[in-house]
């Protein structure tokens, strides 16, 4: 175990505490372990200097030891529970003396004090970020062992369903506790008397349903005295409970809604649902509770207009959003200084998420995206996001703007070509992050889409637009990447004034013959969508356009490629 510089005199009442676990008594090896109890409490220091002058070994030894007392196996279960509680060192130090197996090994006892106090320090143990979950799945007899605990003491059910949660993450371990009875052994907890307990169970149905259709589709028909799931999690979703109970029940009912479990037009959707993820945005909110709040309001809503619709108008969320910009407004509104140093740390967190919301909201209908985005001064807000040195602020910036621009109005265009200057939009184009440099190219693709806007984005930027595409095109991009800014260029090729801005440029033009005899297919397709937007009959000019590319050979590669054995190749 680590050693630490330790002050000689807490070291020496440590070492007391320590030595008593060695006393041939038992009677004083009990009493030295409910003193070390009483001794450890909130006091992070001690808990430290214990675990360096080797308590963890010897409590864990006489843990297991068949010949130890149940009242002193329990309590050091207890004292254990209380170590964990300290820091992740601690958590770390007692899973390097295997704290995990003695425990489970615990819970075969006949005793339920003892295995409550087990399950207790388990779920203190499990519940640490720096515990592996996949700890809990290392024998399957301890997932359906876990599952017959369940019906002994609201204890049980409290810490079980803790644990459960907490080491539920995926589609793997969602598929293990489902396999071994997880919904029917949960659900009737959902009824308890406990709060903690209902709370807990709740938890666990809402990591064990989320993005899990089998889960979500076997949830819609569970009843509990009578009463179906989604019925019990609305009446969770009241006013008049716990914010952390409403929130998770509304959790539940998204991940069933997108699993198709419930429609999208069902009244505990539209009705309860929806609203109270909007009043979790609102700014009386706990930090963590508009976070979670507008990212399940993100997921709900993401591929459903109706839904979108509706949250545009519910409760003024568009403004409620523009707040989490601000964040915090105004330091006197919170009192407490600890709250303040840990939600500007944090105050990251909620501008992604209201990304991810105005994304959503935006994401198929054009009415509602000018309407959040504008009202609330987004774009420059957005364009000056993409200047931040943090990757995630940058790449949700230029992905919400990329979402702003698809078949947007002209105005909209101009304003987001405006507020990201020549410079950032070159800044943007050499980020050493291809997310970043992706979305920049879809939101060029999406400006540069009709007509009028391409002829007119290009009579004003077009000199910085194609050094812009020659610069991707030479450089070491991947396949994606180059196949994108082609994409770009044929779009330019379907303007009207604009094709001459490629016309008239004979380094592009040769790039995209170029790429039309390439090896990869991707390419060779959108190298000629370009030149299928260039030569168009129905256009004025098209002769002497047609005239020009035959001069440079792209005729000859065409009948080549009309030999192709990629269909798609051959019929372009």
């Amino acid at each position: 175990l680590t050693c630490f510089d330790t002050h000689p005199e807490v070291t020496a009442s440590s070492r007391h505490y320590v030595d008593r676990l060695f006393d041939l008594d038992p009677q004083k090896v009990l009493q030295g372990v409910i003193d070390m109890k009483n001794a450890v409490i909130g006091n992070n220091k001690q808990k430290a200097n214990l675990i360096v002058l080797g308590a963890v070994p010897r409590l864990l030894y006489l843990l297991q030891q068949e010949s130890s007392s149940t009242e002193l196996r329990t309590e050091c279960a207890v004292v254990l529970g209380s170590l964990a509680m300290g820091t992740e060192n601690n958590v770390k130090s007692l899973l390097d003396c295997h704290i995990i197996p003695a425990l489970l090994q615990g819970l075969l006892s006949p005793d339920l004090k003892f295995i409550e106090a087990c399950l207790r320090c388990l779920r203190t143990i499990f519940i640490s970020p720096v515990t592996p979950e996949d700890l809990l799945y290392t024998d399957s007899s301890v997932i359906s062992h876990l599952m017959g605990l369940l019906s002994r003491s609201r204890y049980t059910q409290e810490y079980i369903c803790q644990i459960f949660s907490h080491c539920c993450k995926g589609p793997d371990h969602q598929t293990i506790l489902f396999n071994y009875g997880a919904v029917q052994n949960i659900a009737h907890l959902l009824v308890s008397t406990s709060n903690k307990v209902r709370m807990q169970a709740l938890k666990c149905f809402s990591v064990l349903a989320f993005e899990n259709p089998q889960v979500s589709m076997t949830l819609v028909n569970v009843s509990v005295d009578g009463e179906l799931l989604p019925q019990i999690f609305v009446k969770m979703l009241q006013r008049d409970k716990p914010i952390e109970m409403q929130l998770t029940s509304a959790k539940c009912l998204t991940s069933m809604c997108r699993a198709g479990a419930i429609r999208t037009d069902d009244p505990c959707i539209v009705l309860k649902t929806l609203p109270c993820l909007v009043r979790m945005c609102s700014k009386d909110r706990l930090l963590e509770e508009r976070v979670e709040g507008a990212e399940t309001l993100a997921y709900l809503i993401e591929t459903d207009v109706e839904l979108q619709r509706m949250a545009s108008i519910t409760d003024h969320l568009i403004v409620m959003l523009a707040d989490y910009f601000k964040y915090p407004s105004s330091v006197s509104a919170i009192a407490d200084i600890k709250r303040l140093d840990h939600d500007l740390k944090h105050a990251h967190e909620l501008r992604q998420a209201a990304f991810k919301l105005y994304a959503s909201l935006g994401a198929n209908d054009e009415d509602i995206r000018k309407k959040p985005i504008l009202e609330s001064g987004a774009i420059e807000l957005l364009c000056s996001l993409t200047q931040s040195e943090n990757l995630a602020l940058r790449v949700n910036g230029i992905w919400a703007l990329m979402n702003m621009a698809f078949q947007a109005e002209q105005k909209i265009k101009s304003d987001i070509l405006r507020g990201l200057s020549t410079e950032q939009l070159f800044q943007l184009l050499s980020d050493s992050d291809v997310n970043v440099l992706m979305k920049t190219l879809g939101l060029l693709r999406n400006l540069l889409s009709t007509r009028p806007h391409i002829d007119h984005i290009m009579s004003t930027h077009g000199k910085q637009i194609m050094q812009a595409v020659t610069l991707i095109l030479e450089g070491e991009h991947n396949i994606e990447v180059k196949e994108q800014t082609l994409c770009i260029l044929a779009n330019i090729a379907d303007g009207t004034t604009a094709k001459e801005l490629i016309m008239t440029n004979d380094d592009i033009l040769q790039k995209i013959k170029y790429y039309m005899s390439h090896s990869n297919a991707k390419l060779q397709l959108a190298a000629m969508f370009c030149i299928s937007n260039l030569i168009w009959n129905e256009e004025e000019g098209s002769q002497e356009r047609q005239d020009k590319l035959r001069d440079m050979g792209i005729v000859d590669i065409l009948h080549k490629l009309s030999q192709s054995s990629d269909p798609n190749l051959c019929d372009k």
